[in-house]
């Protein structure tokens, strides 16, 4: 189906455009500076946590294309969602074909939230961070000794990292949360379109019953 290959088309497109900037970063320098001012690593497991996410949603973009594909074909002697809800709902009265599609949504719904839950997660372990690094930059400061060129410096530099820290981890939990969500509502898109053509096919299967 045309749509199917659109859903893929506008998933690579994305990925291939945020990794091009991704790139550019790196040789700018940028990517190198952020690794080596986290003195605490935590954008490295924002980065490692991303991949996952990442990677389960490529899984799951690639499923919805697929099931897709097999409505449209509609062989009953493939099991997909579409050959399933209308065995299921083959001589079931409207309400009850009402109750099955709302059970199928939750169903295909439910097996994509939890990529929404990990790009919601890297702003919070962003925000983690900028605590982490506060703390860090505050336990330099000493009142006692601000009046003591020799000890400002180390101070100083104390405070530097924990603000490095706070605002990179911060930085990085935010572009790749939005990185994350915007293939989410691509799947999120996908699957809505997958409900409704199995649906739309099942109650026409049941109409020329």
């Amino acid at each position: 189906m045309p749509f199917s290959h659109l859903l893929l088309l506008r998933y690579i497109l994305l990925n291939v455009v945020a990794i091009a900037l991704l790139v550019a970063a790196y040789f700018q320098g940028w990517v190198g500076l952020v690794v080596r001012s986290d003195a605490t690593r935590v954008t490295i497991g924002i980065a490692a946590l991303f991949v996952i996410g990442l990677i389960a949603c490529s899984l799951s973009i690639w499923r919805v294309s697929r099931e897709i594909d097999r409505a449209n074909s509609l062989d009953p002697a493939k099991t997909s969602p579409v050959t399933v809800y209308i065995r299921l709902a083959r001589g079931k009265d409207a309400g009850g074909r009402a109750n099955l599609a709302a059970a199928f949504r939750h169903r295909l719904f439910s097996r994509i939230v939890h990529i929404r839950h990990i790009a919601n997660t890297l702003v919070v372990i962003g925000l983690i961070g900028t605590v982490i690094g506060f703390i860090i930059a505050l336990s330099g400061v000493d009142p006692d000794i601000a009046t003591n060129p020799n000890a400002v410096s180390g101070m100083v530099a104390r405070l530097i990292e924990g603000m490095s820290v706070a605002l990179y981890t911060t930085l990085v939990g935010a572009i790749l949360s939005v990185w994350l969500l915007a293939c989410f509502q691509i799947l999120a898109t996908g699957t809505t379109t997958l409900f409704s053509l199995v649906v739309e096919l099942g109650e026409g299967v049941e109409a020329g019953d």
